[in-house]
Parts: structure tokens; sequence; C-alpha cells
């Protein structure tokens, strides 16, 4: 449990890096490089992903490119504190809902008490900062259009990492590959702004990189070791992370309510991947 909490953690952390750039694009594409190196120097370790998942494979690494884009775009006028369990914390329900309409898989009870729980809790989110003032209309609209790309990755990456063999490789080649067209999208137009910040941060793009890389490979472990339904509910702690770090290394102004509701996001995330 405690290496889930702290893979949860890592991951909010390297949102929050994101945050509190001045060139949110740009350092995400350091991030996900960073983890491209670290991943390089680990793939040679590894077997490689099994021919069967090599489309699987592909298809993700387009839908990270949108993803981290998607990522840096959302946090441009975005509060972390908003923005985040709003990405996060809305993906579980729209996969309920999705499992419905697609393939009418339905959610207990239990679950459906989840998606009433985020729904509530992405709502309370929205009216507090309309309350406050700080509610922005693009962010809030490229998080939830990312919670989608998130539903569409997990699926991709759940069928291709089955169909691998290895999970963490499967992992490893989806940053390796997705680095450098994302490099080669960023550098598009703006090749010496690009390099000037690579030459800036990259200490940044390895922490990042590694706080991202750990996170998920953290929860593949734990995987291992326990049941992968309480995995991936502990990992959903992630939502409540962001609004510490938001509050106590950002300074941003967190009101009750929005406490309230992130911690709604957080048990209704996890009632959905428990129940």
């Amino acid at each position: 449990m405690a290496i889930v909490l702290f893979g949860a953690a890592l991951h909010a952390a390297w949102n929050a890096l994101v945050r509190a750039s001045s060139s949110k694009f740009h350092d995400t594409v350091l991030i996900v490089l960073g983890a491209g190196i670290w991943t390089a120097l680990l793939l040679p370790l590894l077997p490689v992903p099994a021919v069967e998942s090599w489309p699987y494979l592909a298809a993700s690494v387009v839908i990270h490119v949108a993803y981290f884009v998607l990522v840096a775009v959302s946090y441009r006028s975005g509060e972390l504190s908003f923005v985040y369990p709003l990405m996060r914390g809305s993906a579980p329900a729209l996969t309920a809902v999705f499992g419905v309409l697609l393939i009418n898989e339905s959610p207990s009870p239990g679950g459906w008490a989840g998606v009433l729980l985020i729904s509530c809790g992405v709502l309370v989110l929205a009216g507090d900062s309309l309350r406050t003032g700080t509610f922005r209309p693009a962010p809030a609209l490229f998080a939830l259009i990312n919670a989608g790309v998130i539903v569409v990755y997990t699926l991709v990456d759940g069928q291709g990492a089955r169909l691998s063999g290895h999970a963490f490789s499967y992992t490893g080649w989806m940053f390796l590959l997705t680095a450098p067209l994302l490099l080669a999208i960023a550098a598009a137009g703006q090749g010496r702004a690009v390099l000037q910040r690579i030459r800036l941060g990259w200490r940044m793009g390895l922490l990042g990189g590694a706080c991202t890389l750990a996170s998920y490979a953290l929860a593949l472990w734990a995987m291992t070791r326990a049941p992968i339904a309480l995995v991936a509910a502990l990992r959903e702690t992630s939502v409540v992370f962001a609004a510490i770090i938001a509050a106590t290394l950002l300074k941003e102004p967190i009101s009750r309510i929005r406490y309230v509701s992130i911690v709604a996001v957080c048990a209704g995330a996890i009632a959905i991947k428990v129940f």
C-alpha cells in the first residue's frame, strides 16, 4: 500500500512540475524525454514486446501524444487543484458509462455510487470555481477531453500489455517512441526555443521523467503483489496528493468546498475500482 501511495504522489508531482512551469508544453516534452531516457537505459535488460502487441503499441504512442499535449494545454490557465481531479477523476466515471453504452457491461450498485460521487464532486468543483471567479472554460473542457483520452489509452494499453508478454517492456517502448514524436511536434517551427529549453531545463526533465516512469512501474510491481482492483483504487488517491501539493507548494487558494469535492472525486474513483 505504501508503494502504491508513493507512486500516486509521484504522478501528482510531475503534473505539478508542468503546472508550475513558465513554458508548459516545452516542459511537458522535457518530462516525456526524461522518461524516454530513463527507459532507454532499462530496455536492454527487458525482452522485446510480442509482435501481437505492436499495433496496440503504435496506437498507444499516438494517443499518448494527444494526452501529453492536452495536459500542457489544460494547465496553461487552469489550477492544479481544479484540472487534475477533473482530468484524472472523471476517467473512471467515463469508463463505467462507456462500458454500459458500448459493451453492455453495467457497474455494480457500488460502482454506480462511485459514478454519482465523481459527478457530484466535479459539479461542486466547477461551482466553487464559479463562486470564486477562477473558473476558466478552456482548461475545464481540455481536462474533460483528456479524461476521455485516458479512458482510450487505458483500454488500448490494457489489451496491448496482455499481448506483449511483459507489461513493463510494453510501457517502456511506449515512452521511448512517444518522446521523439512529441519532440518533433514541439520543434516544428520552434527548434531553437526547444533546444534552449532543453539546455536550461534538462534536470527538471529527468526528474519529471523519473516521476512519471516510476509511478507507473511501481503500480505494475504492486499489481504482482496485491489485487489489481485494490492497486488501481489506491492510485486514485493521486487527486488528494495533487491538492496537497497545490496548496503547500504552488500556493493555490483552496477552499473547504474544493477540498470536499476533491475527496468526493477520489472516493468515487476508489468505489468504482473496488466495487
